[in-house]
């Protein structure tokens, strides 16, 4: 199988589809903004709500990973499920409804089983995004797959910077319940918005998938290969920034609330343009190998680098630089799940894709919690910086013997 990038795209093959309005791009744009706005809108404070509301290291740890965990047990029945109906519209509303429920679930007080739920259905809401990477691929043609999902990539980033840039601060101002009333809203707003999205139409009127090309699909090498890697590499970030580097932050360098905001601009800044230039400028030049591996051994060196920071500003400079590197190899993995299968089985093969890297979404948090709780905050780093080596080494492998 060819890998990704060995080829520039022809003019004939980079034209999007006639149908498809600069205003259908703009809409899409808002809506999947307001969808990773509402769910990252309380990351960075969640871990030090969590512990306020009582809960220890390792129930943190298992808040945390339900997220992946309902995401494990979604995502793939989803995507299988909208090639069959050969739709993504009614998944898209799914998703925005329940980013709505989640953010209400966690403030509801007295239980911090309500907290588990909500970051539970959070999951379910991520799992929908599998309807959205197809819906959008829709709007170019098939060989620019990897140029629609480094797009994505970007959006995704954009909305998490805007959820997450000003989360602290809302906490700070108006109480911990602040950012989950305003995701909530947002979510609503966006649920609206939604309803005025236009699906594009296939060009060919095909028979709904059969269970039987399932199997197909998921035996794809490369399909397997990068969902592998894309597991370790979600290991990683649900360690650091979007499980423990906050609370890090709080405990071990006194950060407040509102300072976090500093740290996620340092991180997710770089993880931003590193997604949009990672697909469009460092593959094509480097190849897609190369540029993996360099992303995953940079990420493991940072991940290493928050346990050793003695001062706040040291940790946000050495997560700047994770951030790039994390944004390096993300999008790649998910253009190139994509990349080499038909249309009508592109939502199969990105459920699976993305049902798969779920595992290291539960996984890595939930681990990282019980050492933790068992040998000190620090030795979660150490695992997922020993995660992000061993992700370096398999991209090391697989350059020199490709699909």
């Amino acid at each position: 199988m060819q890998p990704p990038y060995s080829q520039p795209e022809s003019p004939e093959t980079a034209k999007p589809s006639a149908a498809v309005r600069r205003a259908d791009h703009v809409l899409f744009a808002v809506v999947t903004l307001f969808y990773w706005t509402t769910m990252y809108i309380y990351v960075p404070i969640l871990t030090p709500y969590l512990e306020y509301r009582g809960l220890g290291l390792q129930a943190i740890g298992l808040v945390l990973g339900s997220y992946g965990f309902a995401q494990l047990v979604c995502r793939f029945p989803l995507g299988i499920w909208s090639d069959r109906l050969r739709r993504r519209k009614p998944f898209i509303l799914l998703g925005m409804a329940t980013g709505s429920l989640s953010c209400l679930l966690f403030i509801v007080p007295d239980s911090w089983l309500w907290t588990l739920a909500g970051r539970t259905v959070a999951g379910v809401c991520a799992s929908t995004w599998v309807a959205f990477t197809v819906l959008y691929a829709g709007y170019f043609a098939e060989a620019q797959a990897v140029r629609a999902m480094s797009n994505a990539s970007f959006m995704i980033v954009s909305g998490q910077i805007a959820g997450m840039g000003v989360s602290g601060w809302m906490a700070d101002a108006y109480g911990w319940h602040a950012p989950f009333v305003a995701g909530a809203v947002i979510a609503f707003i966006g649920l609206i918005a939604a309803c005025f999205i236009r699906e594009p139409k296939e060009g060919v009127k095909r028979d709904p998938m059969s269970f039987a090309d399932v199997g197909a699909v998921v035996r794809d090498p490369t399909l397997l290969k990068v969902s592998l890697l894309s597991i370790l590499g979600h290991c990683v970030l649900f360690i650091t920034m979007f499980g423990f580097t906050p609370l890090k932050a709080v405990n071990d360098l006194g950060a407040s609330n509102a300072e976090l905001t500093w740290l996620v601009f340092a991180f997710m800044i770089p993880h931003a343009f590193a997604s949009l230039w990672s697909g469009k400028w460092f593959a094509p030049r480097f190849g897609v190998w190369p540029v993996m591996m360099a992303g995953f051994a940079l990420a493991g060196v940072c991940t290493a680098a928050i346990a050793w920071s003695p001062s706040l500003p040291l940790l946000t400079a050495t997560q700047a630089l994770n951030g790039f590197a994390q944004g390096l190899y993300l999008p790649l993995l998910l253009g190139a799940a994509i990349r080499d299968v038909p249309g009508p089985k592109r939502a199969t093969a990105m459920g699976f894709y993305q049902a798969v890297y779920s595992a290291g979404m539960f996984g890595g948090p939930y681990l990282a919690g019980y050492l933790n709780e068992a040998w000190g905050m620090d030795s979660g780093f150490f695992c997922g910086a020993a995660t992000a080596i061993l992700a370096a080494a398999l991209c090391l492998i697989w350059r020199k013997r490709p699909a």
